[in-house]
């Protein structure tokens, strides 16, 4: 079989799941708006819970837990890019200039004021974010840009020099002044800053003096994740039966021993472990646990299968019917194999998104034509396939 990155016509340097799982992260992080807006999707009224009522309703995680650390943390710093062909400029008084002359000093520079007012260094703001359940050394992306009041002309060909990101507050200081108050080192950054290729001239100045590092920061910390109980379930009785539930569906290696990636802690959180194929996609990850059944006896989950056929059949209620037969496991791959059969291209990629973090082989073709020829799917496409062993 073909590896369908060469389908889509394209000779990543990166691994196959990084350079997938960086294309996809960098359009769902980056937002989808203007995507979303090349393909109209469905947006029929909906009835699902018609049908839900002929087999009584299945009590679901979503029902009894809301989700923890899923917010990204925005993590920032005053930096150094050297290395630029007389590009750049001595900043001007300001905090940010302050901040950085005082981090130099720390780490032992000398003649710093000389080192900042060279026309091959530039000052920077450098930004990044900590996505939900990153683990200590995991990488991330980094956006730098110039100061507004900067001189320089463009940051190509330039260097990140290593930078510690904090969180960064702005607070008013004395005489209508500006301070920056900085949090703990959650992460480091460095490495080459990529510029806009096709930006040249004044016109382009702004695309010139911004970039990004690809995977240039790593994190030093591990961002906890996990599940709250709702006030009214908040016992260790639920707590261990959500936990039994998450068990039963999802489960992690370690040194040979076999795990459950859910830990109830007390008597209202329950702790996870991010599984390997959700690395790159929490959002799923958590959506999919919320969805899996706290207790559901086989007749009752034979049933629910039926409905959730039904239901996959029809473009409106496709993407929650896929979700939830993910949820079930191995027992919701027949459904979601005939799904793959329909007409219909919104049924078709919401049953091979949902196959592919299954690990079925019958997802690639369904997700490598979404990529190349839905806008509106192609991130997810690309997230899902990233998933998948090679």
């Amino acid at each position: 079989m073909m590896p369908y990155w060469e389908w889509l016509g394209l000779e990543p340097r990166l691994g196959r799941r990084e350079f997938l799982s960086w294309a996809a992260g960098g359009m769902l992080f980056g937002g989808l708006s203007g995507v979303m807006g090349c393909r109209a999707l469905s947006v029929r009224p909906q009835s699902p819970d018609d049908e839900e009522a002929e087999v009584g309703r299945t009590t679901l995680i979503g029902d009894l837990t809301v989700a923890f650390g899923m917010h990204p943390i925005k993590v920032e710093s005053v930096a150094l890019v050297t290395g630029l062909p007389n590009t750049g400029s001595d900043p001007p008084p300001s905090p940010e200039r302050a901040m950085l002359l005082d981090e130099m000093q720390k780490r032992g520079v000398t003649f710093p004021h000389q080192v900042l007012a060279s026309s091959t260094t530039e000052l920077v703001l450098v930004r990044g974010y900590l996505r939900p359940g990153i683990q200590t050394g995991d990488t991330f992306d980094i956006e730098v840009r110039v100061p507004t009041r900067s001189g320089s002309t463009s940051l190509r060909g330039g260097w990140l020099m290593e930078t510690r990101l904090k969180e960064l507050a702005v607070t008013a200081g004395q005489l209508g002044s500006s301070q920056i108050r900085e949090g703990r080192v959650l992460a480091v950054a460095k490495g080459p800053v990529l510029v806009d290729p096709l930006a040249s001239g004044e016109a382009n100045r702004i695309k010139l003096t911004r970039g990004r590092i690809l995977g240039g920061g790593t994190s030093l910390t591990s961002r906890p994740l996990g599940l709250v109980l709702k006030p009214d379930y908040r016992n260790v009785l639920y707590s261990a039966e959500v936990g039994n539930a998450v068990n039963r569906r999802f489960h992690t290696f370690d040194n040979g021993i076999q795990k459950g990636v859910a830990k109830p802690k007390d008597d209202e959180y329950i702790e996870l472990v991010v599984h390997p194929r959700y690395k790159y996609n929490i959002e799923r990850y958590m959506q999919v646990i919320r969805a899996i059944a706290v207790r559901e006896p086989a007749a009752r989950q034979a049933q629910r299968l039926e409905t959730l056929s039904r239901q996959l059949l029809d473009a409106v209620t496709a993407g929650r019917a896929a979700l939830r037969l993910e949820a079930i496991g191995k027992d919701g791959i027949p459904v979601l194999r005939r799904g793959l059969e329909s007409a219909d291209p919104e049924v078709r990629f919401h049953s091979a998104q949902a196959l592919a973090y299954l690990d079925v082989a019958e997802a690639v073709p369904p997700l490598v034509a979404a990529a190349r020829e839905e806008p509106a799917f192609r991130a997810y496409a690309l997230a899902a396939l990233s998933a998948m062993h090679d």
